[in-house]
């Protein structure tokens, strides 16, 4: 999805309503459009490279080891403005936002190359037709 790749790790299947775990690489240029979600807090972990991350009125460049709670209802976004892949986690309180992940997104094969430039376009749609769905907002 938006030319990045998740990995979903955890969510309703094994924690119940606890928590969902999203591993994600994002390459140079990927990222969502701003958003927001009603129904889950957001945190970010950041394993390896960089990423500009926008939370409501401010904007960090996370680095490995930064650590960013998102609460639900707060207006986010990130992209990556940098060469070179960041390697995230995403961690969802409660668990539920993976059936977006699910729905939303196309399977891509381990070593598979990113998406073509125009497919951001196609996602962003489908991203604000499934949104209300998933108690979300894109802007």
């Amino acid at each position: 999805m938006f030319g990045d790749r998740y990995t979903l790790k955890s969510g309703l299947h094994n924690t119940g309503p606890a928590f969902g775990l999203v591993e994600a690489v994002v390459p140079a240029g990927g990222g969502p459009p701003k958003h927001i979600h009603y129904h889950e807090d957001e945190l970010f972990y950041v394993i390896d490279g960089r990423l500009e991350l926008f939370t409501g009125e401010e904007t960090v460049i996370a680095e490995p080891g930064a650590f960013i709670y998102v609460p639900r209802g707060v207006t986010h976004s990130f992209t990556n403005a940098f060469e070179a892949d960041c390697r995230m986690l995403l961690m969802f309180l409660p668990a539920g936002k993976e059936r977006f992940f699910l729905e939303m997104g196309v399977s891509a094969d381990d070593g598979a190359p990113p998406p073509p430039p125009e497919q951001y376009l196609v996602d962003r749609e489908n991203a604000i037709r499934l949104a209300p769905k998933y108690g979300e907002e894109y802007i």
